[in-house]
């Protein structure tokens, strides 16, 4: 019975993009800033092309992001997981995708182990609600680079993750919504879905079929 492996951050949680929309509702004065954000935001955010250019890292990018928020309130130097923990807590209970919630407890429901591989858990949230959120007790693994220190896109990541949920990589199913991870996920032989930020929606249906749930086509 194949496995269910999830990315956290943008694929179990709404993405911080769609956070920074919430915060620029919330403080008028980081609306310049956040207008740019990634493919759903108003302006271009050139910060984000050279990230999927691969030209900066997702985390270099996140601190990008925090440093001009942090001067555009008046909070220079302002720590990422302060940040990170101000603009998750403006979701509130709507923080999980309710698709992916729904995915894993029918996966779990069904007897398909569920799994975590995330990069930034620590890094970005520390001991906060959202490392503690109940959605992540229930997961039969969670690996979290930010302890390993082996950050997908490498191997290795995969191949604790596939060893975490005592599978072969080609009886797991991976969600992620970077492309360089889902690229590192198929070369590790796992069937590896991308979640696109403009339709997060979309993939689920795929995922469900993957699994071989009942009664769901792609």
């Amino acid at each position: 019975m194949r496995a269910l492996l999830l990315d956290l951050g943008g694929t179990v949680f709404r993405s911080g993009s769609e956070m920074l929309a919430l915060l620029g509702d919330a403080e008028p004065a980081t609306r310049d800033v956040v207008a740019r954000r990634g493919p759903l935001g108003p302006e271009t955010d050139d910060l984000w092309d050279k990230m999927i250019r691969s030209e900066i890292t997702e985390r270099e990018y996140w601190q990008y992001r925090s440093d001009e928020v942090g001067a555009a309130l008046g909070r220079p130097g302002w720590p990422i997981q302060e940040f990170m923990h101000t603009l998750y807590g403006l979701a509130g209970d709507g923080i999980i995708r309710p698709a992916a919630a729904e995915l894993m407890a029918e996966a779990k429901a069904a007897g398909h182990p569920v799994g975590v591989l995330t990069n930034d858990l620590r890094a970005f949230h520390g001991d906060t609600a959202m490392a503690a959120h109940p959605v992540l007790a229930d997961v039969d693994a969670l690996v979290d680079a930010s302890v390993t220190g082996v950050l997908k896109p490498d191997p290795r990541a995969y191949a604790l993750a596939a060893r975490a949920l005592d599978r072969e990589p080609g009886e797991i199913v991976f969600v992620d919504d970077m492309p360089w991870n889902v690229r590192g996920a198929r070369e590790a032989g796992m069937v590896a879905l991308e979640l696109d930020l403009t339709d997060p929606d979309a993939v689920w249906p795929q995922a469900r079929a993957a699994l071989g749930l009942a009664g769901v086509g792609v």
